[in-house]
């Protein structure tokens, strides 16, 4: 499993599109896409975003990423990093952080390479990109 995290539109699928030669048909969106389709897909990016509609639907995130992890071992998992910057006055907001937060460690922890994109350039900050 690999890991691509960094703020918002800094290259994270771009990378994953050159570098790892994945497809732009073989990416799903964690936005759009059901919560089965992950379980055999290649690459999801937004995957924060599938984390808040997870949470919207009462399913346990973390939970649901333990499963992702056991039984789609070779995913590409695309994911902003949320907790940075101002802290929300929201409760709500506070919380999905963390959420997001505490799955992204995870996945990171469970991943053989974990990359972060900033302004477009790539540092591999666990393993090596296969």
């Amino acid at each position: 499993m690999i890991m691509i995290t960094g703020g918002a539109y800094q290259g994270k699928r771009e990378f994953a599109r050159q570098d790892l030669k994945i497809a732009q048909n073989d990416m799903l969106s964690g936005e759009e896409c059901s919560f089965t389709e992950p379980f055999n897909a290649p690459c999801v990016f937004d995957y924060h975003l599938l984390i808040k509609r997870l949470d919207a639907e009462a399913a346990d995130p973390i939970e649901y990423t333990q499963r992702l992890i056991a039984q789609n071992p070779n995913i590409v998992i695309i994911m902003d990093e949320v907790g940075c910057g101002i802290v929300p006055m929201q409760k709500s907001q506070r919380r999905y952080r963390e959420l997001v937060g505490n799955v992204g460690c995870l996945i990171a922890k469970n991943s053989d390479a974990v990359v972060r994109v900033n302004c477009g350039i790539a540092v591999c900050i666990k393993g090596e990109i296969r």
